[in-house]
Parts: C-alpha cells; structure tokens; sequence
C-alpha cells in the first residue's frame, strides 16, 4: 500500500499547515504558471510578428508599385507591417477621392492614420506583460508574508509546549521557508522574461515606426510626381 500512504502523508502535511500558508502557495503556483503561459504564448508571437515583418520589408523594398503590394495586401493581409502599409493607402485613396484629386493635407492625415494603428498594435501586444511586471514584483513579498506568519507560527509552537527543541521548530521554520522559495521561483523568471520581452516589443515597434517613415517618403515622392 505504498500509493496509500504517501497520500496519508500528503493529507497529513496538508492539515499541519496553516490555511495562510496554502492559501500562498496556491496564489504563487496559480501566478508562476499564468506566468508561463504568457512568457510561451509572446515568445511564439513575437517570433512570428518579426517573421512576419522582415518578409513585408522585402516586398515593399522590391520593384512592386504601392498599387500592385496593396492590391496583394488586402487580399492576404499578415502582420502588423502589411495592416500599416494598408492603412496608409487606404487613407491614400480615400483623401484622393474625397477632396478631388487634391492632396492638401494628405501626408498629415496619413501620418495620424498610421500613428493610431501603430500604437493599437503596441497595445495589442504588450497584452499581458504588465501581469509579469506585477508578479516579479510583488511574489516575493507575498512568499515574504508566508515565510513571516509561519515563523510566527512556530514560535507559538515554542510557546505552546514549552520546548525549544530543533524537532518542534524546524517543521515550521521549513514550511515558512517553502513560501520564500515559491516566491522567487514565481518572481525570477516573471522578471526576467518581461525585461526580454519588453525590449523585443520596443524593437518591433520601432520598426513599424521605421516603416512608417519609409511609406511616408513613398506618398511623398507620390505627391511631387
């Protein structure tokens, strides 16, 4: 009956140890595993956005005209560089035909088109970071917390029965000790992680920013043709 009395043992360590320290433990593995998932889920994003972003690059770089690459990109479009270039010649076309012909103010307009999408797609993918940020900065407090009360906890043992020896402490000391740990396992890699991944979302959109200059100089070069 091996399996039977490990689980005896479990059940029996569970009900020694105080509700706030489970209550801890429970809160740190629930934010180190969302942790996680986050941390897979933008990596493979990222990745795929930075894919996504050089081979739109080579597109627009090639001999294609604007018409011919926007044509192409609304009947496929991928990635945030393609919904940028896509944007602007929507509003490209649209200030045409609205005013005449005319391209009185046209670079303007197609600089704020491109500015808001840029910044809802830095929004769109910073989703999520700020819950890394809040758990590599805040879960070692919170393993912190349960490390104090059961320390304390201990000490009451010590003044319950009345004996200082290591056998009644350490228990106690041990479990409070596992809250601390929790908290940087939770906390080490949250930060870690969102460091990297903050700066590879500021790599991107510095180069959607990049890009939107260059699609400005192209309209430009438009307007004085």
């Amino acid at each position: 009956m091996p399996h039977r009395k490990g689980c005896n043992i479990i059940f029996t360590l569970i009900e020694q140890t105080s509700i706030v320290l489970i209550l801890v433990a429970v809160i740190l593995l629930m934010a180190s595993v969302w942790s996680w998932t986050i941390i897979i889920q933008k990596t493979i994003s990222f990745r795929l956005v930075r894919h996504q972003v050089r081979k739109f690059d080579k597109i627009f770089l090639s001999d294609i005209s604007l018409d011919e690459l926007y044509k192409m990109v609304k009947e496929r479009s991928k990635g945030p560089s393609s919904l940028v270039f896509a944007t602007g010649m929507a509003e490209w076309e649209k200030s045409k035909s609205e005013n005449g012909g005319s391209t009185a103010g046209v670079s303007s307009r197609i600089e704020r088109s491109v500015d808001i999408i840029i910044m809802k797609e830095q929004e769109k993918l910073s989703y999520g970071l700020a819950f890394l940020a809040t758990v590599g900065s805040t879960a070692p407090f919170v393993g912190l917390l349960g490390t104090v009360w059961g320390i304390k906890n201990a000490f009451d043992e010590i003044a319950i029965s009345q004996n200082t020896n290591l056998a009644i402490v350490a228990p106690g000391i041990a479990e409070a000790l596992v809250a601390t740990a929790l908290g940087l396992f939770a906390a080490i890699p949250a930060l870690i992680f969102y460091n990297k991944l903050s700066v590879d979302l500021d790599r991107i959109v510095r180069t959607l920013e990049i890009f939107a200059d260059e699609l400005s100089t192209e309209f430009s070069r438009e307007l004085d043709s």
